[in-house]
């Protein structure tokens, strides 16, 4: 990749996301890049502050610019650097205004946007979908988005190459972390608690993770398996706090299902390392770096079979795909994995070997050279 890039990120330091997870790996690619061929990158942010890239362990903060929400300023800067560059990368569509100038100044630059799930799913004003077409290409992270924006938006599918997230390279390795029973006492587990856990966003605006046909699915299995808890992890807001609260109420399950509400990542794999099994039957994921995750954890996971989960679990290679919205294909899936002897260990290498930092690394610069 001897090419000159300039990345344009929305956040990519000051919020813990799946798409600035992304946005980090995607810089140290880059980084990495212009140490072996000798070429230049910027990475640059509409809202985080120069200070954020302090100390991280991507790449280096003299290759990053902040510009602390002031985005007149952003939009500006970018496009004048733009002039010096050979390809512009677009972590987002709201970035795409700007992208979409600097091609119509310089008509030469390689213009790529990355495409993450839901904010391409929906109906594009003829605007934005003119813009989007100026786009030499596009990087969904799963054949599902990449069939939505190819369908929903005309967009000629020679110009939109699927790229997979991939783990963070910096995730925590080590055997210490397994059968740690010190966040089953936080809980109040027993060591023959079955423990299934969730980690997503909790919002009543965004109700498609599944977790609520989770719950309804536990109430099903309390019948003739009492031993079965629940874990629902993330930030959530009021609305949907008291609508899950009726919802156990409701089913009795008060003693089965906890929420948390936000864990720091420096928990998370502590999370990982005490649960039985990974459960998000989701309707409109657009992969689902968590299951990667969990199953680098040795957890095994279900996922929705409508969504780009399909491309984290392998078609079902790597876990059990289900209908999000059958509770019983839910709760039969929970009976099946829970009753699985096999090693936490099964899928770990071939997941690694797809989803590994190295190779997104290779593919990612392979797409960015051509």
């Amino acid at each position: 990749m001897k090419k000159n890039t300039l990345f344009l990120t929305l956040k990519i330091f000051s919020a813990t996301g799946g798409i600035e997870k992304v946005c980090r790996i995607v810089g140290k690619v880059l980084y990495e890049n212009t140490l072996i061929n000798s070429t230049r990158v910027l990475v640059c942010s509409m809202y985080d502050q120069q200070t954020d890239a302090n100390d991280n362990k991507y790449f280096p903060s003299e290759i990053f610019r902040g510009y602390k929400k002031n985005r007149l300023r952003f939009i500006f800067s970018s496009i004048r650097k733009g002039f010096n560059q050979d390809v512009i990368l677009l972590s987002h569509i709201n970035l795409l205004l700007v992208g979409w100038m600097i091609k119509k100044l310089k008509p030469s630059v390689k213009l790529v946007m990355l495409a993450h799930g839901i904010e391409v799913w929906g109906e594009l004003g003829w605007v934005k979908k003119t813009m989007l077409k100026s786009c030499d290409l596009v990087l969904p992270v799963s054949k599902f988005t990449a069939d939505k924006i190819i369908s929903g938006h005309q967009f000629d599918a020679n110009n939109c190459k699927v790229l997979n997230n991939c783990l963070d390279p910096f995730m925590p390795i080590g055997n210490e972390f397994l059968g740690n029973q010190d966040v089953r006492k936080k809980y109040g587990y027993r060591e023959d608690d079955k423990v299934i856990f969730t980690l997503c966003r909790l919002s009543s605006k965004e109700r498609y993770k599944g977790y609520d046909k989770v719950i309804q699915a536990l109430a099903n299995l309390k019948s003739h398996q009492n031993n079965i808890k629940y874990l629902l992890a993330g930030s959530y807001d009021k609305e949907e706090k008291k609508y899950l609260d009726d919802l156990i109420s409701e089913l009795h399950l008060e003693n089965e299902v906890k929420i948390t509400g936000f864990i720091d990542d420096s928990e998370l794999v502590s999370h990982f390392a005490m649960a039985d099994l990974y459960i998000m039957p989701s309707m409109k994921e657009g992969f689902g770096i968590v299951f990667i995750e969990a199953m680098f954890y040795g957890v095994p996971v279900i996922g929705g079979n409508k969504d780009g989960s399909v491309d984290a679990l392998m078609n079902g290679e790597l876990g059990l795909l289900v209908n999000p919205e059958d509770v019983n294909e839910i709760e039969n899936a929970i009976q099946k994995s829970l009753l699985n002897n096999q090693s936490r260990f099964t899928e770990r290498s071939k997941m690694i070997n797809n989803f590994g930092y190295e190779q997104y690394k290779q593919k990612l610069e392979t797409i960015l050279l051509n």
